[in-house]
């Protein structure tokens, strides 16, 4: 069958109704217009399996209804989400601890004192012996020692190594180190 004018005429006339049909489908008028949009153009697209002599009106409330049942049984198998807030939460963490633990060190570095973080620095990032670092600092070597020692001892406590209680043991050795207490590590021992 064509796509003749009296046919054309027919569908116009048939869109009040439809419309109508769609809102009561859908609740939503926005929503209810693409489904009146959706079902006409699949009716002229198939207009070639519509009889002459049945009833138009009928003919597109069917793929009216059809479209519609289809988009609810799709979008129950799919999740709403505008602003991206679900797929916010389901994100994986990654895999790589090294992050994690760059983060950690980054924090544990700021728990340190300035004399401590530059004396770690030049003994550990720099390469510079003890005696170079205590010249670049201008001060003993042995206190670029303990300085060292200090900033190590608080970064592996801040760090959680060898089961040390990380909170107290840092705060401990923070506190230690700022009074200037020298001689004791973690375990009170050195």
């Amino acid at each position: 069958m064509s796509f003749d004018s009296a046919l054309q005429d027919r569908m116009v006339k048939a869109i009040p109704g439809l419309r109508a049909f769609a809102r009561a489908l859908c609740r939503d008028r926005d929503r209810a217009d693409d489904l009146l949009q959706e079902t006409l153009v699949r009716a002229i697209a198939g207009i070639d399996t519509f009889d002459q002599g049945s009833n138009l009106e009928a003919w597109l409330c069917t793929i009216m209804r059809n479209s519609f049942n289809n988009e609810y049984r799709r979008s129950k198998r799919t999740v709403q989400d505008e602003d991206d807030r679900l797929a916010e939460t389901l994100s994986v963490p990654p895999e790589q601890i090294g992050w994690g633990i760059a983060q950690d060190l980054r924090a544990g570095l700021g728990r340190l004192s300035p004399d401590q973080q530059q004396a770690l620095f030049l003994v550990g990032a720099a390469g510079l012996s003890y005696e170079e670092a205590a010249e670049k600092m201008g001060c003993q070597p042995g206190t670029i020692k303990s300085r060292v020692s200090r900033a190590r001892t608080v970064l592996a406590a801040f760090m959680g190594e060898d089961g040390v209680d990380i909170e107290e043991n840092a705060c401990r050795s923070i506190s230690r180190a700022e009074s200037g207490v020298a001689g004791t590590g973690i375990d009170g021992r050195f």
